[in-house]
């Protein structure tokens, strides 16, 4: 048995072990300490969506622009770049379900249930259509979003992320071991217990090209949310509902996404690939690579980010 297969083969084994023990986390918000300091005209909210009470930040005025974060992030990850795009748009930076604020359950990580989450949030602000930009397993969710409720979407931005099914998982083919490592039942809970400062710093460091551009006091902003009871069980689970991801992206493949895409990279993070993903799902598709940054291409570039973002979304 190679590697990959005896990967894939201890990972299904262990599949009823990680949502049998997710199911140990009680179904309640994360602890409702104050948030860091939020950008200047924005401000906290709470929804009842889809079945759970998800925290979201808001600010500005125009049309809605909603900002899915990824692991190991929360709402936070746009903090850098709400101030200007709020001078054109509604931001709404949501905590996706179990993380930051947002309602802790025991299930529902998949990513058709994360963006049934958001379509019901954008029935909370109104209705209507919305700009829908996603990074990481928030760009997962928006490419299922995109698929499954175009009616909701104007434009889609997909921020450094790889669509499901799409990911490389076998280290010994150059894929990245974090994914079997976070995927495991309760060892990754274990090895990271006490230590989900270091661990997340780690990670995000590691995935960054610019390693100063985020910063420590919001590294802990993150972890603080993540230590808390079940939190990061909640961000692994994002990870172990892959095993449902994938083949339910299967089912969306050959249905073509119905609304402009666009795609920002970092060089040093997914580079071409994305774009040559989406590009086999959509008709009108744009696709800009951040020279100079690797996965977190709004915390460690905002300036192009949000460049690409008005002049996509404003056109």
């Amino acid at each position: 048995m190679n590697r990959r297969s005896l990967l894939v083969s201890a990972s299904a084994a262990l599949t009823g072990i990680a949502l049998g023990g997710s199911r140990l986390i009680e179904t309640t918000a994360a602890a409702e300490a104050p948030d860091a300091a939020l950008p200047e005209g924005s401000s906290s909210k709470f929804a009842a969506v889809n079945g759970i009470r998800m925290h979201y930040v808001t600010a500005g005025s125009g049309p809605v622009l909603v900002l899915l974060h990824g692991w190991p992030e929360t709402w936070y990850s746009w903090h850098g770049v709400t101030p200007r795009l709020a001078k054109r748009f509604t931001v709404v930076a949501p905590d996706l379900r179990g993380v930051g604020l947002s309602e802790r359950t025991p299930d529902g990580y998949d990513k058709k249930t994360i963006a049934a989450d958001i379509a019901a949030l954008i029935e909370h602000l109104g209705g209507g259509k919305v700009y829908l930009a996603g990074h990481d397993m928030g760009g997962k969710a928006a490419y299922v979003l995109a698929h499954t409720r175009p009616e909701r979407l104007s434009k889609l931005v997909l921020v450094d992320c790889l669509l499901p099914g799409t990911e490389n998982m076998d280290p010994s083919k150059g894929g990245a071991w974090h994914y079997g490592f976070h995927m495991a039942a309760e060892f990754p809970e274990m090895l990271t217990a006490g230590r989900e400062r270091e661990y997340i710093a780690a990670q995000i460091r590691t995935w960054s090209h610019r390693k100063d551009a985020i910063s420590a006091a919001t590294i802990a902003e993150y972890a603080r949310h993540y230590a808390t009871p079940g939190g990061m069980t909640a961000g692994f689970n994002y990870y172990r509902a892959l095993r449902t991801d994938i083949p339910y992206a299967e089912t969306l493949r050959s249905k073509k996404i119905a609304v402009p895409v666009l795609t920002i990279a970092g060089r040093y993070g997914v580079g071409e690939k994305l774009h040559a993903a989406i590009s086999k799902e959509a008709d009108d598709v744009q696709g800009v690579i951040a020279e100079n940054t690797g996965h977190f291409v709004a915390e460690e570039d905002p300036e192009f980010f949000c460049e690409q973002i008005e002049r996509f979304c404003t056109v």
